[in-house]
């Protein structure tokens, strides 16, 4: 479904693809073999397969544009005709090959152009996992936007407590420990905590500790210690016997 309006779109778009765009289209373009089924006696018309980008493996096409986007200008523009450019030929959309090039890019650091490419592929309706949100939460703070990781969390992943991850938990409390946000940190912590939601890292009980001493409220600090001590006496060992046992009782 999403093809023809891609297509549509790239070529509304071509003349204003600058190079490094056009080289995407000749390359994949380039990579197309075209294949035509002998005509059999009995057929009226032969039968035509195009084979889009057989020549190319899959890490080839991801090493690919990772590089085309770090060689791209910073602009939105600029990334999303790269982007629409790479899936043009594409007989399906390559969710895989894409979310391997934001992993790429993550090592790289890349994090403004990863918040690029997520919101492209999110615009394309693909993609819309917690995994991605996660991954577009994680981008936007190292990019120092906050503002814009708290509203993804409030839109999409906060809104049901019950099934988020304690990982993402973590991460958004964590954005706003660094954040100077520490109203939003125990705010949702205390949330968390209403689902009977328990932390399973003492790193989270310290952050939040932390924001309550610094919000002044003592009393708070010292009862969610009391109430999560057991984190702080785990030792590594008592931790992999208890995840044993965990197992072992779902077995």
């Amino acid at each position: 479904m999403w093809r023809p309006v891609l297509m549509a779109k790239l070529v509304r778009q071509f003349s204003l693809l600058g190079p490094i765009q056009a080289q995407t289209v000749a390359y994949i373009h380039n990579q197309t073999t075209v294949t035509t089924t002998p005509l059999k006696l009995h057929s009226v018309k032969p039968i035509t397969q195009c084979q889009i980008g057989e020549n190319v493996s899959r890490n080839e096409k991801v090493n690919f544009l990772v590089k085309i986007l770090n060689d791209l200008d910073d602009s939105k523009e600029s990334v999303y005709n790269a982007l629409d450019a790479w899936v043009a030929w594409e007989q399906d959309f390559p969710i895989g090959p894409l979310k391997e090039a934001l992993t790429g890019l993550e090592k790289e650091h890349q994090w403004h152009r990863i918040i690029h490419v997520i919101k492209w592929m999110l615009s394309k309706g693909q993609g819309t996992t917690m995994g991605t949100y996660g991954q577009l939460v994680r981008a936007l703070d190292n990019d120092h936007r906050a503002e814009e990781a708290h509203d993804v969390w409030v839109k999409k992943l906060g809104v049901d407590l019950h099934s988020v991850p304690w990982q993402l938990c973590h991460q958004m409390i964590g954005v706003y420990y660094r954040n100077n946000m520490m109203e939003r940190a125990v705010r949702l912590f205390k949330r968390l905590e209403a689902f009977d939601r328990k932390p399973r890292d003492k790193k989270v009980v310290k952050k939040v500790c932390d924001a309550y001493e610094i919000l002044g409220l003592i009393e708070e600090k010292e009862r969610v210690l009391e109430k999560y001590k057991s984190l702080f006496n785990e030792t590594p060992s008592s931790k992999k016997s208890s995840r044993t046992s965990k197992k072992k009782s779902k077995g």
